[in-house]
């Protein structure tokens, strides 16, 4: 299988909800379609912005068969398919491809906070079970599990991996990888406290795999462009900068609860999140709506913002 490099956004889309809780398939589509529209590169569904944890395995097979339906040729779409243990990520890996998936983001399994070479092997076994396109998320502060450059240099040695997501604080990880020419795309998660997306595209980076490309796509494109020339520096320099105060919001709760509760008071289809997590209120959604103007980003997608008064009572 020949690989096909991501660049640009990979942005890890909410699940919306209906007022009944169920999965708001209609609201899919419209984010889908905004996201595209927005120059999104790929979109990362069931992902830990997701809620992917608190949703049913029936939930999770169903949005997999109606979103896959939903992917165009410009917006590929790729499922969160980790599972508790090795044969049931496979399972979920196969039926990701066998219901039209482009792709399959991996984390190590959480909880079991298992040794690195054995998930080495799971990412390996996993890889050699499929011939769909596969990513891996190494993300220690949810699943406990770290690996290593050299884990993952030998793991991208499998044709099967084509994206690498890091969401430690390690630059000196990014910059091993990137110094290994793994042969897969090199993304960062875009949180200004790990600090990774300026050293991740300085060096050679292919694009950030972030939250907040939900609610300002377009600039989430431009900082997630890779550096060819002087021109996407400066505006990456530009855009960065600029966006700071929203990717410190988005990132001022667990995630997705400060981003969901925010397009929701925006008046994007998102609905609430899924209990034990609760909304934004308050002078904390009031703080959010408030960068959001002061961005101009109202303007820009055309939110509806609610009154201030309205939320921080």
């Amino acid at each position: 299988m020949a690989k096909t490099l991501l660049t640009g956004s990979f942005v890890a889309l909410i699940t919306p909800f209906n007022k009944d809780g169920s999965v708001d398939f209609a609201a899919f589509r419209s984010l889908l379609k905004f996201q595209e529209d927005n120059g999104s590169a790929a979109i990362l569904i069931m992902g830990s912005t997701g809620e992917t944890s608190m949703l049913s395995p029936e939930e999770k097979k169903q949005i997999v068969v109606e979103c896959a339906k939903m992917k165009s040729a410009k917006l590929p779409i790729f499922f969160g398919c980790t599972g508790n243990n090795t044969e049931a990520t496979i399972a979920n890996v196969r039926f990701a491809k066998d219901n039209g998936a482009d792709g399959a983001i991996l984390a190590a399994p959480a909880y079991i906070c298992a040794p690195e070479d054995d998930i080495e092997r799971f990412f390996l076994d996993v890889a050699d079970a499929t011939d769909l396109p596969l990513g891996i998320y190494n993300n220690p502060p949810r699943v406990k599990s770290d690996l290593h450059w050299d884990h993952l240099l030998r793991i991208f040695k499998h044709p099967n991996y084509v994206v690498h997501k890091e969401s430690t604080a390690r630059v000196g990880q990014v910059a091993q990888v990137l110094a290994g020419k793994p042969g897969v795309s090199v993304m960062c998660c875009d949180s200004p406290n790990l600090g990774l997306v300026v050293p991740t595209m300085s060096l050679g980076g292919h694009g950030t795999a972030n939250m907040t490309g939900n609610i300002a796509p377009a600039e989430l494109a431009t900082i997630s462009t890779p550096w060819s020339s002087y021109k996407e520096a400066e505006g990456f320099k530009q855009a960065y900068l600029g966006l700071l105060p929203l990717l410190h919001y988005t990132y001022s709760a667990v995630n997705p609860v400060a981003v969901k509760s925010l397009m929701r008071a925006l008046g994007m289809p998102a609905g609430d999140l899924r209990r034990p997590l609760t909304n934004l209120e308050g002078e904390a959604l009031a703080k959010g709506l408030r960068i959001v103007s002061e961005l101009g980003l109202d303007k820009r997608y055309g939110y509806k913002l609610k009154p201030l008064s309205a939320v921080a009572a």
